[in-house]
């Protein structure tokens, strides 16, 4: 995956402040698609040095709030964190590595799936979370 594009024009775009952490956990983010947060701190403070855990989720948060990170937790999972949003995308998450990929939506625009009652809400996204094997527990799993 190509860099971040420029993360300080894209945090100004998001009229958040340039600061280092948020620099270095949009960097992560985008680098390491469907990262948890430990795994994001640990990458921020070998980026950038000691930084707090708490200072790192609040980067997530506002990340998160201003649409430039997605948040997933796909069931029995910890919270995970991608760069890819709004494009309307799913995703298929293996049972025994718990490992995640993305899937695009097949029917277009969001919502890519229409229930047959929506209560009067008005929905503007459809999420779906494939489950099964991936290829390497599959192999693995053919070995033993």
């Amino acid at each position: 995956m190509p860099p971040v594009p420029d993360p300080e024009r894209v945090l100004r775009g998001a009229s958040l402040r340039v600061t280092r952490p948020r620099v270095a956990v949009l960097t992560a983010v985008h680098d390491r698609p469907h990262a948890d947060t430990n795994t994001l701190i640990d990458v921020v403070r070998d980026e950038i040095g000691n930084v707090s855990q708490q200072t790192v989720y609040d980067v997530l948060d506002a990340l998160t709030n201003a649409g430039l990170v997605r948040r997933i937790q796909p069931q029995g999972s910890v919270a995970r964190y991608e760069s890819r949003v709004a494009d309307n995308h799913h995703h298929v998450v293996c049972r025994s590595c718990g490992a995640i990929a993305d899937v695009d939506c097949v029917a277009g625009a969001a919502p890519c799936l229409h229930p047959e009652q929506d209560h009067g809400f008005v929905i503007d996204e459809a999420e779906v979370v494939y489950w099964g094997t991936c290829p390497a527990c599959v192999a693995a799993r053919s070995r033993s």
